[in-house]
C-alpha cells in the first residue's frame, strides 16, 4: 500500500516529461497494487500485521537511509518545534496506517480494503468542515454521499454485514489514520521535502517496532519456511525470506522511487486521479491469483466509493488551494 508515493501541494506545473511521470505513477502503483497479494500470503502463513510492518519499514530504512544520508544528509534536519508532528506522523501515519492495512487484507480482500482505506479524504473534508470551521465547497456532500452509498453496496449492510466485521472496521480506522498522514504531511510538507517526510516516516516506524517488538523476538523460522503462494500458484511455494524482500524492495522501495519521480514531472491532480488506479489494480490482481472476486453488488459498490473518493479529493485540493 502506498503511503510514500502520496503528494501534498497541488502547485506543480505541466512538464514535457508528463507522459513520463504519468507512466513512473503507474509503474508504481502497479508494484504497490501487486506487492498486496504478496503481502496477504505471508499474513496467511501466521506472520502478524505489525510483524509486516516492521519489516518492511526497517528494510526500506536500510536500503533508502544511506542514499538519503549521502545525497540529502542536511535536508534530514529537522526543527525542534516539529519534532513531535514528525514523531505523530511516523506513528500514525506511516506505522498504523500499514498495520491497519495488512490487518484488513487479512480478513477482506484487497481491493475493497484499499478502497476502504482510501476514503479518507472524505474524513479530511468533514474534519475541515466540522471542527477547523474551513468553507468547503457543496462537493463535500457529494462525495459523502457517495463514499457511503458505496459502503452500503459493498458490505451489502442491508443483509447483516456479509463483510468480516473486524476487516472492515480495520480498513475505516485505517482511512483515518491516512487522513491524519494527508493532514500532517500537508503541513509539515511546507518546510520539508517528501524524501524527509518518508524518511523520518520509516525511521519513527522502525524504532518503535524495535521498541514494542525486539529483532531477537522475530519469528525466524518463516524465513525458511516454504510458503504456498494460495489460489492459482498453490502449487507452488517460496521461502518467507524471498517473499519478504520481495514487500521491502518491490513493494516499498521501488515503488516510493518511481512515484516519487513520477509526482515531480506531474500536476497534483494528475497525480492523484492516478493513484486511484492502485486499488483497482490490486482487485484486479488479487482477483487474478487468489480468486478474490466480489459480487455485482459489491462491485458496483466500489464503482460509487470510487467516485466519491475522487469527487472528494478534486474538492480537498480546491479548499487547499484556497
Amino acid at each position: 500500500m502506498s503511503s510514500a508515493g502520496s503528494r501534498f501541494t497541488d502547485k506543480l506545473p505541466a512538464v514535457p516529461g508528463r507522459y513520463r511521470g504519468e507512466l513512473f505513477c503507474l509503474l508504481g502503483s502497479l508494484c504497490f497494487a501487486f506487492s498486496g497479494t504478496v503481502a496477504k500470503i505471508l499474513l496467511l502463513s501466521g506472520l502478524s500485521p505489525w510483524r509486516l510492518t516492521q519489516v518492511r519499514c526497517a528494510g526500506a530504512l536500510l536500503l533508502l537511509g544511506p542514499v538519503m544520508l549521502l545525497s540529502r544528509g542536511p535536508s534530514l534536519r529537522i526543527a525542534r518545534a516539529d519534532l513531535m508532528r514528525m514523531v505523530v506522523f511516523g506513528v500514525v501515519g506511516v506505522a498504523v496506517v500499514q498495520a491497519l492495512y495488512f490487518v484488513a487484507i487479512a480478513r477482506v480482500s484487497i481491493g475493497i480494503a484499499l478502497l476502504l482505506e482510501f476514503t479518507a479524504p472524505v474524513w479530511i473534508l468533514l474534519y475541515l468542515r466540522f471542527w477547523k470551521g474551513v468553507a468547503v465547497p457543496q462537493g463535500l456532500w457529494l462525495a459523502l454521499g457517495l463514499s457511503l452509498s458505496g459502503l452500503l453496496l459493498i458490505t451489502e449492510a442491508w443483509q447483516g454485514l456479509k463483510l468480516d466485521a473486524v476487516g472492515v472496521a480495520a480498513a475505516l480506522l485505517d482511512a483515518l489514520a491516512l487522513a491524519v498522514y494527508y493532514l500532517l504531511g500537508d503541513r509539515l510538507s511546507r518546510s520539508y521535502s517528501g524524501m524527509t517526510l518518508s524518511a523520518w516516516g520509516f525511521a519513527v516506524t522502525t524504532v518503535m517496532m524495535v521498541m514494542l517488538q525486539p529483532f531477537h523476538t522475530f519469528p525466524v523460522e518463516v524465513l525458511s519456511m516454504p510458503l504456498p503462494l494460495l489460489g492459482r500458484f498453490a502449487h507452488l511455494a517460496l521461502p518467507g525470506w524471498a517473499l519478504l524482500t520481495w514487500v521491502v524492495v518491490f513493494g516499498t522501495v521501488v515503488p516510493y522511487v518511481l512515484v516519487a519521480n513520477g509526482l515531480r514531472l506531474l500536476r497534483a491532480s494528475t497525480a492523484s486521479l492516478l493513484g486511484m488506479t492502485e486499488p483497482v489494480m490490486a482487485g484486479l490482481i488479487a482477483w487474478w491469483w487468489l480468486g478474490e472476486a466480489l459480487t455485482p453488488v459489491q462491485l458496483a459498490g466500489s464503482v460509487v466509493v470510487l467516485a466519491g473518493v475522487m469527487a472528494a479529493d478534486r474538492v480537498r485540493s480546491a479548499v487547499a488551494s484556497d
